[in-house]
């Protein structure tokens, strides 16, 4: 990939998504979707940010179940800034990654439980755990709510498509698993060949980083309890996301099961999956709850209006996490820049 089409590829996404919002939000009309967010009201508002606020403490604790050498508090908070960076910035999931790896280390000075200094093969690795772990319950429950759908009209053009698309995550995981616990010979060879060509002192912190890295993910991976408890929490969560789905649907004056509720969420998170490089799923995820709200006789105005609300709690939380992340941040270079002098 040519670096003009990696500069060029997010902007042309992030134009794709808001073609495809505005077609959808013309189709449904914006009166009826703005009546539709009268019903919630700020009350109702602020009650789906609560709700959903409660779920993110849960993600932390799930990623502390996987990762329980660094605190929970450490976690929780890594866990909000990536999410942030994934929905309120014009970067992918992948950029939102990045970033939840340098939040992880944020602070003065990022110790772990142990006492030990943070540094970036324990950022990476604790991040590379959890979203691998978070995967493995996202397969489960978009699994669960195909099975939700069995029975619905309509309901075999999202099945099949969703089923493969699984099962070929399955695999992808699979062998992203297999690279983190087998991949250290490559990750040597690189090392070694990198170092070649830089500073000899560079060099040897680089072999030697690589190498703690590897040890960092061995000994996480080295626990299938806390992998399990972590994969099994992360899908508690998936299934608590169905529960606000069915809060919001509530307040926006539509009554839908729970049964429904996940089978909306699972294959709207799939569908969003497959999307992933569209920046914050812009379309993607509108088209898709409008589509699925069609099959369960949910009117495709409320079906947006779900949509924009999910999107407005992103914003609700997300802006205030940034900001205080990037105050964390400058405090950071500050201190950095004070010792240097």
């Amino acid at each position: 990939m040519t670096k003009a089409l990696k500069k060029t590829l997010p902007i042309l996404l992030t134009c794709f998504g808001l073609v495809l919002f505005t077609i959808i939000a013309a189709r449904a009309g914006i009166h009826p979707v703005l009546q539709a967010l009268e019903k919630v009201g700020i009350g109702g508002f602020l009650l789906i940010v609560g709700y959903q606020l409660c779920v993110d403490v849960g993600l932390g604790l799930a990623w502390k179940g996987s990762v329980p050498q660094i605190s929970a508090i450490r976690l929780t908070g890594a866990r909000l800034v990536r999410d942030a960076a994934g929905t309120c910035l014009p970067f992918s999931q992948l950029g939102g990654i990045a970033i939840g790896v340098r939040a992880t280390l944020a602070g003065r000075n990022p110790v772990s439980m142990d006492g030990e200094t943070l540094r970036w093969p324990e950022g990476v690795a604790a991040n590379l755990v959890d979203i691998t772990t978070e995967v493995l319950g996202q397969i489960a429950f978009v699994l669960l709510a195909v099975l939700c759908l069995v029975g619905h009209d309509g309901a075999a053009r999202f099945i099949w498509p969703l089923s493969v698309g699984m099962a070929i995550l399955s695999l992808a995981i699979a062998a992203f698993i297999w690279t983190q616990l087998r991949g250290g010979n490559v990750l040597q060879r690189s090392a070694q060949f990198l170092g070649k060509h830089i500073a000899a002192g560079w060099s040897e912190n680089l072999i030697d980083d690589t190498a703690v890295f590897q040890d960092r993910l061995e000994t996480l991976w080295g626990r299938a309890d806390r992998i399990a408890l972590g994969a099994f929490s992360h899908f508690l969560c998936w299934m608590a996301g169905a529960g606000l789905t069915c809060l919001a649907l509530s307040l926006l004056g539509a009554h839908a099961s729970f049964i429904s509720a996940v089978a909306i969420e699972g294959v709207v998170c799939g569908i969003m999956s497959a999307g992933f490089l569209v920046p914050a799923a812009l379309g993607v995820q509108e088209a898709a709850y409008v589509a699925l709200g069609m099959m369960f006789g949910i009117d495709p105005e409320i079906a947006l209006s779900l949509s924009l609300l999910r999107r407005g709690r992103d914003l609700m939380i997300g802006i205030p996490v940034l900001l205080y992340w990037q105050f964390v941040e400058v405090r950071r270079l500050r201190a950095q820049a004070s010792s240097a002098s």
